[in-house]
């Protein structure tokens, strides 16, 4: 894991560079207020609460729309810069310090003994070891 955030933030600037790539490719300020109304609407404040037990913060949406608004003067490829360094912020924080959706260790191998027997499995694997034990065990042959 990355513990050094500046790292992180320039990684996460080069990520976002390719994935947008020109200044279309960056949200409008129309989009942000959208995004900002859509976060108090029910739908998204039912589901805050059915998932994280209470309802959705949007004030980092209303500081999103705040910040574009402050862009307005700057170039097109002034504002693709600054909101791909402020995304790159956001997401490096969240690498750094974690999120409370990061509710799963990630797995580098395979459970022992995974998926478990079912009882038939378990009974047709020791019936048949005791019926080979029975044939190598019959002086007969």
């Amino acid at each position: 894991m990355i513990t050094d955030f500046q790292t992180a933030v320039k990684q996460e600037e080069e990520r976002l560079s390719v994935l947008h790539p020109t200044s279309d490719d960056i949200p409008s300020c129309t989009r942000l207020l959208d995004d900002f109304f859509l976060c108090y609407a029910v739908g998204s404040q039912m589901k805050s609460i059915y998932r994280y037990g209470q309802a959705a913060e949007c004030r980092a949406k209303f500081e999103d729309f705040k910040f574009c608004l402050s862009n307005k003067t700057l170039s097109q490829e002034e504002k693709r810069n600054a909101w791909i360094h402020r995304r790159a912020e956001w997401w490096a924080s969240r690498r750094i310090n974690g999120s409370s959706e990061d509710v799963w260790d990630l797995r580098t191998a395979p459970l022992k003994d995974f998926p478990p027997r079912t009882a038939s499995e378990a009974y047709t694997e020791e019936g048949s070891s005791h019926v080979n034990e029975v044939a190598n065990s019959n002086p007969s042959k």
